[in-house]
């Protein structure tokens, strides 16, 4: 078997290396595997994709897509950022402040980074560059203030974590709270100190808001910022499974966005529907590429065999703590957040937790690490979003990215050894 696992590995990488996407790299060495190294027959390949992608916790993602879909169609990234702008625009640096609220605020909507980025980005980085702010200083925080959205419930990759590794999807959601505003709070003091020692604007906007402007701004807002709260408290509360809360959040958006907000027609909901389920259907099948690769993997006893070597090996849990951070931070460079989730979840959460690492915290840990991934090229997706957004190429979004990506790694280290800020509330 240690042939096939080798021809295995070395087809993997070489179709990566082709660019080839990474679902269809891990399900052609799959088929592959099946073919060559096994007796059963390519005809229940088919079988095996269905039924991992018949669970029911999977239907979470399409709803979550498509609520936040919704609500970015809806006009929430200009209230969003008017709310936020109300809140701290009268301080130094107040435009950068609201910047990286109104992507706490989306991430804790949306539940992806490339959308946040997207929705808030459009409108607050060309509003930066006019008030003052360096244009390099601007994308950098936006782009890495995006990627909150993985980390802040309600988060797709903590959906695929949980579903993977078989762990509460409501505890990783409650998890992912305290990490993700502390985070965020890193990336508001880099903003005030940069905006201070750079003499970057004082938040004209804001100070020219009336009360009832700013009170009026917070209450268009609240609706939006509701949902997040609606989702976690029936999670967390047993009112409603994580599903079924996914559900409730297409619905609650669809009554806000269409009643309420207005922004949205009727006639606009096909094309939003489409767009969804674009979206989906690329993230299932990376999700069921994933689960059938995860087969391969358990079939050649690679996570029991990693583990045996590894605790063989007298690992400390914080050496291995560290060895985990450093891996996952070369793999989120090269490696979508899903297909890393399901190819090392299963591989690493087994010595993880002999190690007496908690399953949810170690979650935390991964999702983390990932985040940091989407800005570091060369496949740091939020580094193509943000050059598509400003015409600025890879290499210099990703420089300018770095002072707020080592917020994020000053947070890595805190989450890892911390684990009281991931698990307190569960």
């Amino acid at each position: 078997m240690i042939e096939g696992l080798l021809a295995l590995l070395i087809i993997l990488f070489a179709l990566l290396l082709t660019s080839a996407p990474i679902a269809v790299a891990m399900g052609l060495t799959s088929f592959i595997y099946f073919y060559f190294f096994t007796s059963i027959p390519l005809t229940q390949v088919p079988e095996r994709l269905f039924n991992s992608l018949n669970a029911f916790p999977l239907m979470a993602i399409p709803f979550f897509i498509v609520a936040a879909n919704l609500m970015s169609r809806g006009g929430i990234s200009k209230r969003l950022i008017a709310a936020s702008n109300a809140l701290v625009g009268q301080f130094r640096g107040g435009l950068a402040m609201t910047a990286v609220l109104a992507c706490m605020f989306f991430a804790a909507i949306s539940g992806s980074s490339p959308a946040t980025v997207v929705a808030v980005g459009t409108l607050i980085i060309p509003a930066m560059i006019k008030s003052g702010y360096g244009k390099d200083f601007s994308t950098g925080l936006v782009t890495t203030s995006g990627s909150l959205g993985i980390l802040i419930p309600p988060s797709i990759p903590l959906i695929v974590y949980g579903i993977s590794t078989e762990q509460s999807i409501g505890d990783l959601f409650v998890a992912g709270i305290g990490p993700g505003i502390m985070a965020g709070i890193g990336l508001l003091i880099l903003a005030v100190v940069v905006s201070r020692r750079r003499n970057y604007g004082m938040g004209l906007q804001a100070i020219r808001m009336s009360k009832y402007e700013r009170f009026t701004a917070l209450r268009d807002a609240s609706l939006s910022l509701f949902l997040p709260l609606f989702v976690l408290g029936g999670i967390y509360t047993g009112i409603f499974t994580p599903t079924e809360a996914a559900a409730m959040a297409v619905f609650y958006a669809l009554v806000v966005s269409i009643f309420v907000y207005k922004e949205i027609k009727l006639k606009d909901l096909p094309s939003i529907l489409m767009a969804s389920a674009r979206t989906s259907s690329m993230v299932m099948f990376i999700v069921a590429s994933g689960i059938l690769f995860s087969f391969v993997l358990t079939a050649e006893r690679i996570p029991g065999q990693v583990s045996e070597a590894l605790l063989a090996s007298e690992l400390t849990p914080v050496m291995f703590l560290i060895m985990v951070n450093v891996l996952l931070l070369v793999v989120g460079m090269f490696m979508e957040t899903s297909s890393a989730i399901l190819i090392l979840a299963p591989v690493l959460l087994p010595v993880a937790m002999e190690l007496g690492v908690d399953p949810i915290h170690f979650g935390i840990i991964m999702v983390l690490n990932l985040e940091i991934g989407m800005m570091t090229p060369p496949l740091g997706l939020n580094l193509f979003v943000a050059s598509g957004l400003t015409g600025m190429n890879i290499l210099r979004v990703a420089k300018a990215c770095l002072p707020s990506v080592g917020v994020l790694l000053i947070a890595l280290v805190i989450v890892t050894f911390v684990p009281q800020l991931s698990t307190f509330a569960l």
